[in-house]
């Protein structure tokens, strides 16, 4: 056999690609937030197999602490596989079947993907209008309700692309639960940095990503069904559309069984588990108020600028703040400088908001004193250069 042990082999067609080096970035957008080194470091770890021992610990310590951070005793709480969107996917496929009725909201660009997913799952969608940057009125649910008398009814709790956090969240679930529906709130941009109490609010099912409050790479994305929830998913006439997100497949690994149903991404459980670690040892109530506080500097220091929330103090999202762009400012612009001048990230608007405001986060590992000022002084500097004097 012949030695090659000392040989290079060069390949002219092989791309030269050099080694990884992202930028290192201040992240104040609408996610992903920094993610705190304890998570990356646990991403590093040495990888096992999805059925190892170990690792079925790591998930049952998984499950503990989601359900720690919903406030919630529900055995049916895991992380889905994939994105938000997967966790999103995973509760609307599996709880709206063919024939069923969703009520979903039109106050903003994820009460859209919601009505999306429903109608792919075989759902009549039926709308409870409100106009983008408002929460929903109880009244104007509870008429919807009366008018359509949907199976299902979805809210956004904080909506990303209007900066708003939906109040009033128990007597919705109320108006629900009193016409025999099912509630699926949406927390992606709530869970682990603004209140929210599943079990005391009564919500059937509640989604969530990893990438925002709680710091963590997108890849394993919080899910909680209750009973009642979960006995409808397991009583499906009709098989989910998607084999992939079919929790009653996924209660065979996930479940007391811990069957194969696919290879779970291993390492973004590693990161989703220090991420709640952290989460249970700052106490989830400790986490919320210092969102509140953090957020509360960011909005003060904006408003001494002469900048205008979008969002009035009675339904303010303090971990997704959303800014008016000042008439004759350009909001790419300040968007772009911010990234080439200070490698800090905030976003444009979304949807109806597109070019109307600014999406400034305060996340989880990002709602940091320091993070708050670096980005004020950086955005007065931004709004100089555009000859903006507030």
């Amino acid at each position: 056999m012949r030695d090659r042990s000392s040989e290079t082999v060069a390949d002219d067609e092989a791309p030269r690609v050099g080694e990884l080096t992202p930028p290192d970035r201040t992240l104040m957008g609408p996610g992903p937030s920094e993610v705190h080194p304890r998570v990356l470091r646990g991403m590093s770890t040495p990888l096992v197999g999805h059925l190892d021992p170990s690792f079925i610990e790591i998930m049952n310590e998984v499950q503990e602490m989601l359900r720690y951070t919903f406030r919630t005793d529900n055995q049916w709480t895991i992380p889905v596989s994939g994105t938000g969107s997967a966790s999103m996917e995973a509760a609307i496929g599996n709880l709206v079947e063919p024939g069923d009725t969703m009520l979903v909201p039109t106050n903003g660009y994820f009460g859209g993907r919601m009505a999306s997913m429903a109608e792919r799952a075989g759902g009549e969608v039926v709308e409870v209008d409100a106009p983008w940057g408002e929460p929903l009125d109880p009244a104007d649910v509870e008429a919807a309700f009366d008018a359509h008398q949907p199976d299902v009814f979805g809210f956004v709790h904080a909506e990303t692309s209007t900066g708003v956090l939906q109040p009033h969240v128990p007597e919705l679930t109320d108006i629900a639960h009193a016409h025999d529906a099912y509630v699926i709130a949406d927390c992606v941009t709530s869970l682990g940095g603004v209140e929210m109490r599943v079990d005391e609010w009564d919500v059937d099912v509640a989604y969530s990503g990893p990438q925002k409050c709680l710091s963590c790479p997108p890849g394993a994305s919080p899910l909680t069904l209750n009973d009642r929830a979960m006995d409808k998913v397991l009583g499906r006439e009709e098989q989910p559309r998607s084999w992939y997100l079919d929790l009653s497949l996924l209660e065979g690994y996930w479940g007391d069984e811990r069957a194969y149903h696919h290879t779970a991404p291993i390492t973004n459980v590693y990161a989703i588990r220090e991420a709640l670690r952290l989460v249970a040892e700052e106490g989830i109530e400790n986490r919320w108020e210092r969102h509140l506080d953090v957020a509360g500097d960011l909005k003060a220091g904006l408003q001494e600028m002469g900048l205008e929330m979008n969002a009035p103090d009675e339904y303010w999202l303090p971990s997704l703040n959303a800014v008016r762009v000042p008439d004759g400012v350009d909001d790419a612009a300040v968007i772009d400088y911010l990234l080439e001048e200070y490698d800090i990230e905030i976003a444009s608007g979304l949807g109806d908001l597109a070019g109307d405001i600014w999406r400034i986060g305060c996340m989880g590992y990002s709602a940091r004193p320091q993070n708050v000022e670096f980005l004020l002084s950086a955005l007065e500097d931004a709004l100089d250069a555009q000859g903006f004097d507030g």
